[in-house]
C-alpha cells in the first residue's frame, strides 16, 4: 500500500497531486500530507482548480486590503491576471503599464533623477514605482515590476531575465531581485507569477494595513 505523488511543472510553478487507493487510503493520505506540510507550506496556495490570482484576491478581500500595480516588463500581465477573476473590483484598484520611462515619471510621480542615476531596471526605480502607485490609487498594497525580458536590452550588469519587484504597504516598501531563465514570454510569465506570489504572501501577514488610510 502506498501514496502516489505526481509533479506537474510549468512556467508558473509546480502542481503537486497526492493520491492513495485501497484499504486505509484516507489515513495514508492524511499522514503523507502531514509529513509534506513543513516543506510545501511556504510555497503552497489553493487547491485543485484554483489560481494564484484568485487566491490573492480572496486573501486580500478577507483582510480588507486593496491592490494597485505598476508594471513595465510584464506589460500589465499582473493586472490582467487579477481582473480575469470575477469580482476582482472589490480588491483591485487599477494599474499603470509604465513601459516607457516617461510614464514612470508622469503618472507614478517618479523623480527623473532616479532613472538617470540607476536605470529603469533597478531597486530605487522599482520602489518609487510601487510607492507612486500606492499613493495615487489609494491602495493598501502596490506591486511594481521592472525588468529585462529580452531578447535584447540586456547588459553585463543587467542580463536578460533580470527583474526587480517592489511592494509598498503602510509599513514601508520592500524590494526583491530575481533572475529568471527562458525566452521573453517565459520571463514575463515567471515575473507575473512571482509578483502575484509576493502579493499573496504580504496579504497573509498580520500587517494591519487595511483601507483605513484610503487616499494616502
Amino acid at each position: 500500500l502506498q501514496v502516489n505523488l505526481q509533479y506537474r511543472p510549468s512556467v508558473e510553478g509546480v502542481e503537486l497531486r497526492v493520491s492513495a487507493a485501497g484499504a486505509g487510503a484516507e489515513l495514508r493520505l492524511g499522514r503523507a500530507l502531514e509529513a509534506m506540510e513543513p516543506v510545501v507550506a511556504p510555497w503552497r496556495y489553493g487547491g485543485e482548480g484554483s489560481t494564484l490570482a484568485q487566491e490573492v484576491l480572496e486573501r486580500c478581500a478577507a483582510q480588507g486590503l486593496s491592490v494597485a500595480t505598476a508594471e513595465s516588463c510584464t506589460g500589465g500581465m499582473v493586472g490582467a491576471a487579477l481582473t480575469g477573476i470575477p469580482g476582482s473590483s472589490r480588491v483591485y484598484r487599477g494599474g499603470v503599464m509604465a513601459y516607457h520611462n516617461a510614464l514612470k515619471t508622469g503618472p507614478l510621480g517618479e523623480d527623473p533623477l532616479l532613472l538617470e542615476m540607476h536605470g529603469a531596471v533597478s531597486e530605487p526605480v522599482a520602489r518609487a514605482m510601487a510607492e507612486g502607485a500606492r499613493e495615487r490609487m489609494g491602495a493598501s498594497l502596490a506591486l511594481s515590476v521592472t525588468g529585462v525580458a529580452g531578447p535584447g536590452g540586456g547588459s553585463e550588469e543587467r542580463p536578460v531575465g533580470t527583474v526587480w519587484f517592489a511592494l509598498a504597504t503602510a509599513r514601508g516598501t520592500r524590494a526583491e531581485l530575481r533572475h529568471f531563465p527562458g525566452d521573453r514570454e517565459e520571463i514575463r510569465r515567471r515575473s507575473t507569477q512571482h509578483g502575484l506570489r509576493l502579493l499573496w504572501l504580504v496579504a497573509g501577514e498580520d500587517s494591519g494595513h487595511g483601507d483605513e488610510g484610503e487616499g494616502r
